[in-house]
């Protein structure tokens, strides 16, 4: 008996962590795929669609658990923003054509400019920063305006391309 009083609150540790680590990373692997495969708005939609799978979490919970894996907000070219990874900005969360194109770049000297919708420069020159090619240094937003500032040695068509994959769907 004394054996067993004193190992039993070591057992009974040891099963809890590994009942809780699983189950947030089980939580944590259901926010990714949820994140990946839905549109999610607000932190009240990942909570339903939690909810929906099983996983009952408070609003700070969530919050760390989308700390810890990264999650952004981004613009979805629809007026809106949704949730995504860094690597989805570009990838799966591409800007729509129709939202802006090739045709709305314009350079004067070595310096381009983005015509964009109002609302939208700000997102997009963030997107620009954040995956910045060689070509680019930087940008400046402003509502429907971004300045593109190339880097030395580039031409105008080589920050073209660049900027090509910003632009298109």
């Amino acid at each position: 008996m004394y054996f067993y009083s004193e190992i039993r609150p070591i057992f009974v540790r040891f099963f809890e962590y590994l009942f809780v680590m699983n189950g947030k990373k089980q939580r944590l692997s259901v926010i990714e795929n949820i994140i990946r495969t839905e549109v999610i708005r607000s932190q009240d939609d990942l909570q339903r669609s939690l909810s929906d799978k099983g996983f009952e979490v408070t609003q700070a919970t969530l919050s760390r658990d989308m700390k810890q894996l990264k999650i952004v907000k981004t613009h979805d070219g629809d007026d809106r923003y949704v949730y995504t990874f860094p690597d989805m900005t570009l990838q799966e969360s591409r800007l729509p054509a129709a939202l802006l194109d090739e045709s709305l770049v314009a350079f004067s000297g070595n310096l381009a400019v983005i015509k964009t919708r109002p609302g939208y420069a700000m997102g997009i020159a963030s997107d620009i920063d954040e995956h910045a090619p060689d070509e680019i240094l930087g940008t400046i937003a402003g509502d429907d305006t971004i300045l593109v500032i190339p880097r030395e040695g580039y031409t105008k068509v080589q920050v073209r391309n660049a900027l090509a994959r910003f632009l298109t769907d």
